[in-house]
């Protein structure tokens, strides 16, 4: 069992499939080929192998030049950064049933603020002594 590439890169010469799909550098499938055709043409077109996707049969590698790899690099970053930003969030604040009139409005002040920014806002109210 190969090991999971961790990130989007070259794979250099070291394919472990013998057979590939190989899509050319414009995204055009050039079908199926032993993997030795496909190193051959890496090298006639000076280019790089890319795995796409590896649980597909045959694996789908596609011929990509440095810059398209380092592209496809940042939009994947961008795109894993932004998916990051979108878990949860729950803030919570607790005060007391005989609260005074300004801290009251402190706190709703604050509670507008985290909605605003999208967060789930989860308030206690204890009751006075």
């Amino acid at each position: 069992e190969p090991k999971k590439k961790a990130a989007f890169g070259s794979v250099g010469r070291r394919i472990p499939y013998r057979i590939l799909h190989v899509i050319n550098q414009d995204g055009e499938s050039l079908g199926n080929m032993h993997r030795a055709e496909a190193l051959k043409l890496m090298d006639q077109h000076d280019l790089k192998l890319v795995l796409l996707r590896e649980n597909a049969d045959p694996p789908v590698y596609r011929l990509m030049t440095g810059k398209q790899i380092h592209e496809e690099q940042l939009k994947r970053a961008e795109k894993k950064k932004a998916s990051s930003k979108t878990g949860m969030y729950i803030k919570e604040l607790s005060f007391s049933s005989a609260i005074a009139k300004n801290d009251l409005e402190t706190k709703t002040k604050q509670i507008a603020q985290w909605i605003e920014k999208k967060y789930h806002v989860k308030v206690t109210i204890r009751q006075a002594k």
